[in-house]
């Protein structure tokens, strides 16, 4: 099969460090390439890929100081993907709704993953207009909002199955795996390990937009007993951080589409400890791979009975659920169902 896989060009693929949607886009890619497909990645130029790369930016905006409109170079991408799209049985696009009106009018053989929330009005009011669009959720929880649209599967993320090696043994400290911004509540994470008398590590960035939360809310306390903030890490770091830590903390308050680190830290045999709403009640296994909580009384009391999980069932939980070859099974098949692709197909024949 033909495939066209279409980037976010805010980060390479995969990032150089943090980023959800790209690195997601990098495992499938590779994968879908490993079964023997013909696949194009369009994304930033410094991605480093098997695939055939269709480079739009020099590099990851994000990581450019010289970008002033992210927007601009999206626009361009989208007119290079459209001039080619006869070369492709598939175009997957992971830029969220940008694409819909061209797809509609085109008739593009295309399917898109979102992979963020839809519970914002304005975003509801996309999809409410554009009903016909086929759509994969990265969980049931996010597709809730917009239960009407035209969804042809939810399928999870998935990890190379030794991207990352369990550790038999937990380690003395909590881990907080992501970015500094209220949805994320580090400030619970901190509190949490606190009360429960263990250390705390921080690896997380910042983004510009939460830049004053990290100053006011955050900095200060990061000066308190037992926490340290190691910054941004990448991909080599993580099994060593997640991996060595006794439990990854998941402390959201927003409704979280899906939540990478789950299964990073799954994939490490280290359980985590999460706020039951979003889409944590559908990757971690309760008294299984972790543990759902509705409090930080109920955080801190998990704490306390973390050496309850068996770290080898954890990561058992990751090798039957999580793999990006299920992954990307799961997207051949919704590949093949897709209208347009089966129309192309039989002329093709």
């Amino acid at each position: 099969m033909k495939i066209a896989m279409v980037s976010p060009l805010f980060e390479s693929v995969p990032p150089k460090l943090y980023g959800g949607t790209e690195r997601v886009v990098s495992y499938l890619t590779e994968e879908l390439v490993r079964q023997g497909h013909d696949v194009t990645l369009f994304a930033a130029g410094d991605s480093v890929t098997r695939a055939r790369l269709q480079p739009m930016v020099e590099r990851g905006l994000r990581l450019d100081p010289t970008c002033a409109d992210s927007f601009a170079h999206h626009l361009i991408m989208l007119d290079q993907v459209i001039e080619s799209a006869p070369e492709f049985d598939v175009i997957h696009f992971h830029i969220d709704y940008w694409h819909f009106p061209i797809s509609r009018r085109v008739k593009l053989p295309a399917l898109t993953t979102l992979h963020g929330r839809l519970d914002l009005p304005e975003t509801v009011r996309v999809h409410e207009h554009f009903p016909d669009m086929p759509l994969v959720s990265i969980s049931d929880a996010q597709r809730a909002p917009v239960a009407a649209s035209n969804w042809r599967a939810t399928i999870y993320h998935g990890l190379p199955r030794d991207l990352l090696r369990p550790h038999r043994r937990p380690g003395s400290y909590l881990a907080f795996l992501g970015r500094i911004s209220p949805e994320k509540r580090p400030d619970r994470a901190i509190r949490i390990a606190q009360r429960a008398g263990v250390p705390l590590k921080i690896a997380a960035k910042v983004d510009k937009v939460d830049a004053c939360y990290f100053e006011d809310k955050i900095r200060p306390l990061l000066n308190g007993p037992g926490v340290e903030f190691v910054g941004e890490i990448g991909e080599s770091d993580k099994r060593e951080f997640l991996g060595g830590a006794m439990a990854l903390l998941f402390p959201i308050d927003w409704p979280e589409p899906f939540g990478l680190v789950m299964i990073e830290a799954m994939a490490c045999g280290t359980p985590t400890i999460a706020w039951r709403c979003g889409s944590v009640p559908e990757i971690i296994g309760d008294g299984v791979t972790g543990y759902l909580v509705d409090d930080e009384d109920g955080a801190v009391a998990a704490v306390k009975r973390i050496h309850e999980l068996d770290r080898l069932r954890v990561r058992q939980g990751f090798e039957q659920r999580f793999t990006v070859q299920r992954m990307a099974q799961d997207y051949l098949r919704v590949y093949a169902s897709l209208d347009a692709v089966s129309e192309r197909s039989l002329r093709v024949a």
